[in-house]
């Protein structure tokens, strides 16, 4: 099941990230959220805004991701490709699982197109991991966007047919 976050679920959502943190460590990519990143005053804001969504079975959390309809600053600009098209969009940041449960990004991105027909998400070089499952749920990549760091990222998009 799908919800969004609230407070109370800030603790374990926070384990999750860390969970998160150490499996892209562990594999390949220690820079994409660092130490620390998504921080605890981000997340506060995402469930404020109603942006973050957990993901659940029998009422336990296995899943967070952030889900925001609207144009991202982050996207504006892409290099090397274009984006499908201009149409109004919805974007998937920071998805993240605990590991026991297999499917969570797919159950993401499932809850995610029944909101709107176009879907934007981006990873890092290093994210192997993630790379895959995002093309492995239909979307194509269209080309390298610029985080607010400056941080290269790979950018998708997904168009409903």
């Amino acid at each position: 099941m799908i919800r969004h976050a609230e407070d109370k679920d800030l603790n374990t959502i926070m384990n999750i990230y860390e969970t998160a943190r150490k499996y892209m460590q562990d594999n390949g990519n220690p820079t994409q959220w660092g130490a620390s990143h998504p921080s605890r005053e981000l997340l506060e804001c995402d469930i404020k805004e109603q942006n973050l969504y957990i993901c659940t079975e029998n009422e336990i959390i296995h899943g967070v991701f952030a889900f925001i309809i609207g144009e991202d600053p982050t996207y504006l600009k892409i290099e090397k490709g274009a984006w499908i098209n201009g149409q109004p969009y919805g974007t998937i940041h920071r998805i993240a699982a605990d590991g026991i449960v297999k499917g969570i990004f797919s159950q993401s991105v499932t809850y995610c197109k029944k909101q709107i027909d176009n879907l934007r998400i981006d990873t890092h070089l290093d994210n192997h991991t993630m790379q895959y499952l995002i093309k492995k749920n239909g979307f194509e990549e269209c080309g390298i966007i610029y985080t607010e760091d400056g941080s290269p990222r790979i950018a998708y998009q997904y168009v409903k047919n």
